[in-house]
């Protein structure tokens, strides 16, 4: 079983998106497409003024988002009427698909926010699906927990410890760990999938070989391969998140992933001409 490694190690760059929320952008930036993965946020400020401004309505068609808080409160409304409250541990899984218009706005006016955002890419015959929705309240999140670490479960299967999201066409894999100092994670991933781990917090050591120093806000790419192991320098807490690759040539137009330059065009249209969301 081959095992694996660290194949880049990258600093996230940091930007603004919404109305001038300050985040770290690494996937969307270096590497530009991940694939399946198209982009990868981590918002996170004790400064009100980094965040305040929010998310106003914005439109995507093409892909899903999967936003994740960790600390805070943040009220989601959409296009189809749907509107909903994300607290501390929740998960919203939005798959846009043919076109939503959606607005993510701080339902807080001090204190910490903490949270990311996953863009991924959806295959060409699912891009103009029915856009849905899936919702994972903390206190339902299922978590293996074992005297070396724990583990939220978002997308995949730890064990007994499985998340909600079922069928899915990239076979995705998302798990929150909490390791501690000394000990070690190990999992197995199918060699087809591409992998990332997003270090949070502490320092950490993966596979056998000799990498680079990894501490704290880092994305980590990794070697395909079927063994993982993830090594403890200190107190860690890191995502890993693992996924199928479609494999399709796409067009990007900002809020909008398509699979070519005319689509991309048409969906400006769309939402110019007032027939975006069906």
């Amino acid at each position: 079983m081959s095992e694996i490694q660290v194949n880049q190690i990258i600093d996230p760059i940091a930007a603004t998106d919404g109305a001038g929320v300050k985040l770290k952008r690494s996937i969307g930036v270096e590497p530009n497409y991940y694939d399946p993965f198209l982009m990868l946020d981590e918002f996170g400020s004790e400064n009100k003024d980094d965040y305040i401004a929010g998310f106003p309505p914005h439109p995507h068609r093409g892909i899903e988002t999967v936003t994740y808080m960790l600390a805070g409160d943040f009220e989601h409304k959409d296009s189809t009427g749907g509107q909903g409250r994300m607290t501390a541990g929740d998960v919203q899984w939005m798959k846009t698909g043919s076109g939503i218009i959606h607005s993510e706005m701080p339902a807080m006016k001090e204190g910490k926010l903490h949270g990311f955002q996953l863009w991924i890419n959806m295959p060409a015959k699912k891009k103009m699906s029915k856009p849905e929705y899936h919702y994972i309240d903390a206190d339902q999140m299922a978590v293996h927990k074992d005297s070396d670490k724990k583990i939220k479960v978002i997308a995949g299967k730890f064990e007994k410890a499985e998340g909600p999201i079922k069928g899915h066409n990239v076979e995705p894999v998302y798990f929150d760990i909490e390791l501690k100092k000394g000990k070690e994670f190990t999992y197995e991933i199918p060699s087809s999938h591409n992998s990332f781990i997003y270090l949070i917090e502490g320092e950490i050591k993966i596979g056998d070989k000799t990498h680079d120093k990894v501490k704290d806000s880092t994305l980590i790419l990794l070697t395909r391969g079927e063994s993982l192991k993830v090594s403890a320098l200190s107190n860690a807490k890191f995502l890993l998140v693992s996924g199928k690759p479609i494999g399709e040539q796409i067009a990007r137009g900002g809020p909008f992933v398509m699979n070519t330059k005319q689509e991309i065009l048409q969906a400006i249209e769309d939402y110019h001409s007032g027939t975006f969301v069906k």
